[in-house]
């Protein structure tokens, strides 16, 4: 337990939330000490079997091993609801924290070095320590407000409205959610929050541009990678600094400028973040419409993954189901590739995969393009082909120690404009979302074209 601890402990300061990991170890300390407290004042002899399968020495009331497995199992419980956001899978952990809980109390008195009642005691002090630490102590991250002290704005937060635009089916309670977002936007000093939603058939294009006409000083974007896009895209060059609620799957956009997966601290930066201007990326291309992206569009097997995705595995599973699809395209079929950048001469290549970045990473961190930065004007074109099979393994040895050799299995190439042509037409996708398959992608990077918020 103590070595656990100290992984979730280190685990969640790595990811910058320092208050749980502060309470988890409170946790588990405090239910030691008072299980070691208690077991002195009761002072109760272990229970005396016939044949029993392990002896004790030590007193028997409460059961260390139980109270040590309530409080983790309570820490757990909380940290998922905290920190995921699916339904399905904070009940899976729960129902798994619970077992675990029930399984080792069995253990302790089928061992025959506990009764019924020192086991019993045990849970109630672990469940009593969890729900007394949060009575005093909130594991949540505190608002940017109150950790900062915020520079004084030309029109006081106070007279200042903020519209949001959710993606109703990318949470589990829409209603609960709204009057959390509320109620942060109250504490941090704003007018007013006038919400709108999105629907299948808009994806936050007409949201995006009511919100702007309609005065509001900051729009917060609450859903997925498409959503996301949507609102970016209506209100880039207005002047207005988009919030981003990363509620989706992917969330690239959000991975990559720091802003955290939890909800709750998502919106703090949208409410109380500072503004930063970042590039978006106009598109065109044979059999599509003109649009825009702001994390990387891609021909090949980037696109075949998104293609392969089951959108039912996927909210089960979440990110997992591209993983899946991934292994499903490994060998989709090479292809040949014209590529020309900033106007030159277009040269010739075979590729499994080409991606035109405005970001360097990809789902879990993963580097694709190390130099790659949102604000510097310039987009960063990677071609991958591995030969064989296994030539993916080295491949991603390479990506994931950063090494920027280029050979035959791994091109780079940076401009500020690109244009990808191929012989036959190829899966396309622009921000994760699939566009008709086609042989030409023509982009140009539109230098800090949009204002977002991002952590102070």
């Amino acid at each position: 337990m103590t070595g656990l601890t100290a992984v979730v402990a280190i685990a969640l300061i790595v990811k910058n939330y320092r208050r749980a990991a502060a309470w988890a170890v409170l946790v588990m300390a405090g239910t030691a000490v008072l299980n070691t407290v208690l077991k002195v004042v009761v002072a109760r002899d272990r229970p005396e079997w016939d044949h029993p399968i392990q002896t004790l020495k030590t007193y028997s009331f409460p059961s260390g091993h139980s109270s040590a497995i309530t409080a983790a199992a309570g820490i757990a419980i909380v940290l998922t609801a905290m920190l995921v956001r699916r339904r399905g899978l904070r009940r899976l952990a729960a129902t798994l924290a619970i077992g675990a809980v029930l399984l080792v109390g069995a253990d302790r008195i089928f061992l025959g070095v506990h009764n019924l009642s020192d086991v019993a005691g045990g849970y109630l002090l672990g469940a009593v320590v969890v729900l007394v630490s949060l009575l005093f102590f909130d594991p949540r991250p505190r608002s940017i407000a109150l950790v900062d002290e915020l520079p004084p704005d030309t029109v006081p937060p106070s007279r200042r409205k903020v519209a949001a635009i959710l993606n109703p089916i990318k949470v589990d309670d829409p209603a609960g959610f709204r009057a959390m977002v509320d109620r942060m936007a109250v504490e941090s000093g704003w007018a007013e929050v006038v919400w709108w939603e999105t629907t299948e058939e808009d994806t936050g294009y007409r949201m995006a541009h009511e919100a702007a006409v309609s005065g509001a000083d900051v729009v917060i974007a609450i859903g997925g990678d498409g959503t996301i896009r949507a609102v970016c895209e209506e209100l880039a060059g207005t002047g207005i600094p988009v919030g981003i609620v990363p509620a989706g799957t992917g969330n690239l956009l959000a991975r990559n400028l720091s802003i955290p997966l939890y909800l709750r601290a998502a919106v703090d930066v949208g409410l109380n973040g500072q503004d930063r201007a970042i590039d978006m990326v106009r598109v065109s291309g044979d059999a599509m419409d003109d649009a825009t992206f702001l994390v990387m569009a891609g021909m090949g097997f980037d696109a075949a993954i998104m293609e392969g995705v089951n959108e039912d595995f996927k909210k089960k599973v979440g990110w997992l189901a591209y993983a899946w699809s991934g292994l499903k395209a490994l060998m989709f079929p090479a292809i040949r590739v014209e590529v020309s950048v900033d106007g030159g001469e277009f040269t010739k290549h075979r590729a499994r995969t080409i991606v035109i970045g405005n970001v360097g990473s990809l789902q879990a961190g993963m580097p694709l393009i190390p130099d790659a930065e949102i604000d510097d004007g310039q987009l960063d074109v990677v071609l991958l082909y591995p030969r064989r099979f296994l030539s993916w393994l080295p491949l991603a040895a390479r990506v994931l120690t950063r090494n920027r050799r280029t050979d035959a299995t791994i091109t780079r190439m940076t401009g500020r404009s690109v244009v990808v042509r191929t012989p036959t037409a190829a899966p396309r996708q622009l921000d994760g979302d699939l566009i008709e398959p086609g042989k030409e992608l023509r982009a140009e990077c539109d230098h800090g074209r949009l204002l977002v918020r991002v952590p102070r």
